[in-house]
């Protein structure tokens, strides 16, 4: 196709994809003022109020709802866990896999993205992160894996035929940006600086979008295609183009094609960047997945219209209602000490300045004319209508989203643990599909790094991984052969050899995986610390016992060193030693047991004989005796 076929087709798609998401858009982004930015009353109302000196008070309840939601989940992470599904996957590949992903959530601070995409979901209705490459360093070919933070969620425009929860059936996807025209001219030499045409963008980012910027859109498209795989030798199913990249590794394995290939229907994604003139780059991209994902808040499907709403959409009027009689019941109150001073006619001639004044400065006396002081109204009281209203109106916030006070700290009837966490409980229930939303965001996110993890990842090298505690190691990948059987010894950054105990092939097998969500390993250490302590105070006699794995689980210096000083305190058998030791241990109890046994049965043996000498003394000496009384008669 040539260049202007393809701004022809994008520019057609991205019409279409913005008439889809139009209302979407504009409901999302009256969310999100009014949620977060405070933009609460209708323009015109605010604008008479201050006009007649009235006040127009704000008291936004809603970010507190939001940040309930939010929290919860950064407190319960979810996790990616994979695992082997063939005879050709490998579990110690696996957890490889588990640490690789760790270590790119780590290094590329995929919390954020996770965090800031939950939150516009549950603002607005969506937000978005996605999966993107990097090189690994700045003087190597080598590329890693990364999980990218979307801070506009309304840059992207996904595929508007999707009725996936996910985005593993986008065929298409734009993301829009703006650049200052001297970094497009920097990083696009010679291109024409003419604007994408993103009217609906435009509208929705504000006058800023000024003749300083140049906006480019990036125009994600995945069409079917068919790939070719052979069968080798040891019972591997590979592309044939990877046997290709990767022959002379095969040979020296020994491995070779069997049979001949065959086609198999496959997807390709390819990533371009468009201006409003021309095509300024095209990427043909490794994986078979776009690499954006959506988390949805609420979704209908009406009218043949997918719909996304927030937690805040039904509880913007309550919320206003909340804020008139709140502002209501203030101007009540303010306006009280400021009633009239009521007299008969020509009462207020004397002192009249100090009587005009009297309502905003304070004097020392007042002067008046006639028999009877003037008198001021008696003040009413607060307004007690409007504080009802305006307490009818919170509980209405708190109905609607599900979240009550127990929910959001405040103090209740309930009284035991148990009572107070089944309420909390409750607001967590109604407000749990935003958090398994993220869930299932993060399980098609798994799917595209498992995607892209054998490709990105194919050639002979050494990664980091990270185990569920944080620890990092460094493990080989893709070598041809292990250290023994030909292979070099590898070397770490400091180049010292080291040996390498087991080679991990990425490329080999199909992994599966499922999201966790639960409390951090962190979270699980400070609770292990917490029932070990609660376990010693009701059994202290465990205290000996449990002591080096208590410090282990606490977080303060010396911990670690304090661990190892208890453990080396227990004796062999207690402290884990390993199992050539404990069965050298076993074997050298059971010969301490047969030589106790063996000395047991000697004993016996010459308690015997003493019995048998002693018996023949007996009998010598009752001999003797016979003889005596035969030689006396």
């Amino acid at each position: 196709m040539s260049d202007d076929d393809i701004l022809k087709e994008a520019r057609e798609a991205f019409d279409r994809v913005a008439d889809a998401e139009a209302e979407n858009r504009r409901e999302a982004l009256d969310d999100l003022r009014f949620a977060r930015l405070g933009e609460q009353w209708p323009p015109q109302i605010r604008r008479e109020r201050e006009l007649d000196g009235r006040p127009c008070l704000t008291i936004n309840r809603l970010p507190a709802f939001i940040r309930q939601v939010v929290n919860d989940a950064r407190q319960n992470k979810p996790a990616i866990v994979t695992h082997p599904v063939d005879d050709r996957a490998d579990p110690e590949t696996a957890e490889v896999f588990n640490g690789l992903i760790r270590h790119i959530e780590q290094s590329s601070d995929a919390e954020v993205a996770y965090d800031t995409a939950l939150d516009f979901a549950v603002t607005g209705g969506f937000g978005y992160f996605r999966i993107n490459t990097r090189y690994a360093s700045d003087d190597g070919f080598d590329q890693d894996l990364v999980v990218e933070r979307v801070a506009n969620p309304f840059s992207i425009y996904g595929d508007p035929d999707s009725l996936a929860a996910d985005s593993a059936d986008w065929n298409s996807a734009f993301v829009v940006d703006t650049l200052p025209k001297a970094a497009f001219g920097a990083r696009w030499k010679g291109a024409d600086p003419v604007n994408w045409s993103a009217d609906d963008y435009a509208a929705l980012s504000g006058p800023w979008l000024d003749g300083e910027r140049v906006m480019v859109a990036e125009h994600w498209r995945r069409e079917a295609v068919k790939r070719t795989i052979v069968a080798l030798s040891d019972g591997q199913v590979v592309e044939l183009a990877v046997y290709e990249k990767q022959k002379a590794m095969f040979d020296a394995l020994g491995v070779s094609v069997v049979g001949r290939p065959r086609e198999v229907a496959s997807h390709k994604v390819t990533q371009r960047i468009l201006t409003g003139a021309e095509v300024l780059e095209t990427v043909e991209w490794a994986g078979k997945f776009i690499p954006i994902v959506p988390v949805y808040g609420e979704e209908l499907h009406v009218d043949g219209r997918r719909r996304l709403r927030g937690l805040v959409r039904d509880a913007k009027d309550p919320q206003r209602m909340f804020n008139y009689w709140r502002t209501t019941s203030t101007e009540l109150v303010a306006l009280a000490p400021k009633t009239p001073f009521i007299g008969r006619k020509g009462a207020f001639e004397t002192d009249s300045a100090k009587w005009s004044t009297a309502n905003t400065q304070t004097h020392a006396y007042i002067e008046y004319d006639g028999p009877e002081p003037p008198m001021r109204q008696q003040f009413a009281g607060p307004p007690v209508g409007a504080m009802q209203e305006a307490m009818s109106a919170s509980d209405d916030m708190k109905s609607i989203m599900g979240l009550y006070d127990a929910s959001l700290g405040a103090r209740s009837n309930e009284t035991s643990g148990r009572a107070i966490m089944a309420r909390q409980r409750e607001g967590d229930v109604s407000t749990f599909h935003y958090i398994d939303n993220l869930n299932r965001a993060m399980r098609h996110a798994g799917r595209i790094l498992l995607d892209l993890i054998p490709k990105v990842y194919a050639t002979p090298r050494v990664i980091r991984v990270l185990g569920p505690d944080g620890k990092a190691k460094a493990v080989p990948v893709n070598q041809p052969a292990a250290l023994g059987q030909g292979a070099s010894p590898q070397a770490d950054p400091l180049g010292q050899a080291r040996k390498v105990e087991k080679i991990y092939d990425l490329t080999v097998g199909k992994y599966d995986l499922v999201v966790r969500a639960g409390p951090s390993f962190t979270s699980r250490r400070e609770e292990a610390a917490s029932q070990m302590i609660e376990l010693i105070r009701a059994y202290p006699v465990a205290a000996p016992v449990l002591g080096d794995l208590l410090a282990k689980n606490l977080d303060w210096p010396g911990a670690d060193e304090v661990a190892g000083r208890l453990e080396a305190m227990l004796p062999p058998q207690a402290r884990g030693a390993a199992p050539e030791l404990q069965a050298t241990q076993a074997q050298m109890a059971k010969l301490a047991q047969a030589l106790n046994a063996a000395k047991a049965q000697i004993a016996a043996l010459q308690q015997d004989r003493s019995h048998e000498a002693r018996k023949l003394e007996i009998e010598a000496f009752e001999a003797e005796t016979n003889r005596l009384r035969a030689t006396r008669s």
